[in-house]
C-alpha cells in the first residue's frame, strides 16, 4: 500500500493506493485484484476487497465502489444515502460520512483522492482520459466548494497511473485535445513518428486550473511491469483476455 505524504499529515483520514501485491487471486489476476467487473473468481475479489479494507481499517464499513463508465458523473453520499441501490454508474464519489471507505478502481487511468481539511469532506475520482476530458475533476471540485470547502483547504493526491512514455496515441486523439484547447499541445510529444500523451500532467493541470495548489503526485508508471500494478495496456500487449484492477481508497476516521 502506497500513501501520499501530504494526506498522511491528517489524522482524521486514512487512505491508500494499492498495487497487485497481497491478494488471493491467481493467473492474470494475481494477486490483489479488486475489480468486481473483471472475469476473476467472485469470491477471490471479495476476499481481496476485504484485505484492502482491513489494511485501511478493521472497524470500517464495506468499501463503497461505483460502476465506472468513463464519464463526468459523480455521487455524493450523505447520511440519508440509500445503499440498496444497484451499483451506481459514475466515476467519482464524495462523502462526509465517517468510517465509510470510498474507492476507485484503475488499470492505467488516474486515481485522485481529495480531502478538504476544513470541512472533513473526501472524494475519490477515476480519471481516465475520457472522464478528464469531459471535466469530471472540475465537477467534483465545484460540488465540494458548494458544500463549503475552500480551494486553499483541499489537498489532492494523484495516484499511480500510466506515464507518458508508455502511452502512445493516434493523431486523431491528439487533434481532439488540441481542438478543445490549443494549450493541450504541451501534453503530447512525438517519438519515432508516434504521439505519446501525458495523462497525469493533464489531470494535474485541471486541478491547477481549479486553483487547487496543494497537490501530491505518486510518480509510478502502472504500465511498467517492475512497479507491479495491473495495467490494461500491458494486458492488451500480452494478448490477455482481461486484466485485474488496482484500488485506491480514502476514508474519514
Amino acid at each position: 500500500m502506497l500513501t501520499s505524504k501530504k494526506l498522511l499529515k491528517y489524522k482524521k483520514i486514512n487512505h491508500g493506493f494499492f498495487n497487485r501485491n497481497g491478494g488471493k487471486s491467481v493467473g492474470i489476476y494475481k494477486s490483489l485484484n479488486c475489480g468486481p467487473g473483471s472475469d476473476d473468481n467472485r469470491n477471490k475479489v471479495k476476499q481481496n476487497l476485504k484485505i484492502a479494507k482491513n489494511k485501511l481499517s478493521k472497524k470500517s464499513k464495506k468499501i463503497f465502489l461505483l460502476h465506472q463508465i468513463h464519464s463526468n458523473k459523480f455521487v455524493f453520499i450523505n447520511k440519508n444515502f440509500n445503499f440498496n441501490n444497484n451499483k451506481i454508474k459514475a466515476d467519482a464519489v464524495i462523502t462526509n460520512q465517517k468510517r465509510l471507505p470510498i474507492a476507485v478502481l484503475t488499470a492505467d487511468c488516474v486515481p485522485i483522492l481529495l480531502y478538504d481539511r476544513k470541512n472533513n469532506i473526501i472524494a475519490a475520482i477515476h480519471a481516465g482520459w475520457k472522464g478528464a476530458f469531459k471535466g469530471i475533476i472540475t465537477k467534483v471540485i465545484n460540488f465540494m466548494l458548494k458544500k463549503g470547502c475552500e480551494k486553499k483547504t483541499i489537498i489532492a493526491a494523484i495516484g499511480p497511473c500510466i506515464k507518458q512514455n508508455s502511452y502512445n496515441v493516434g493523431e486523431n486523439f491528439k487533434r481532439k485535445f488540441v481542438k478543445k484547447d490549443k494549450k493541450n499541445k504541451i501534453f503530447f510529444k512525438k517519438k519515432k513518428n508516434i504521439f505519446h500523451f501525458d495523462l497525469p500532467n493533464f489531470v494535474k493541470s485541471q486541478l491547477k486550473s481549479n486553483k487547487i495548489t496543494n497537490i501530491d503526485t505518486i510518480n509510478l508508471d502502472t504500465f511498467d511491469k517492475k512497479n507491479n500494478f495491473f495495467s490494461a495496456r500491458r494486458a492488451l500487449k500480452l494478448k490477455h483476455d482481461d486484466y485485474g484492477r488496482n484500488i485506491s481508497i480514502i476514508m474519514i476516521n
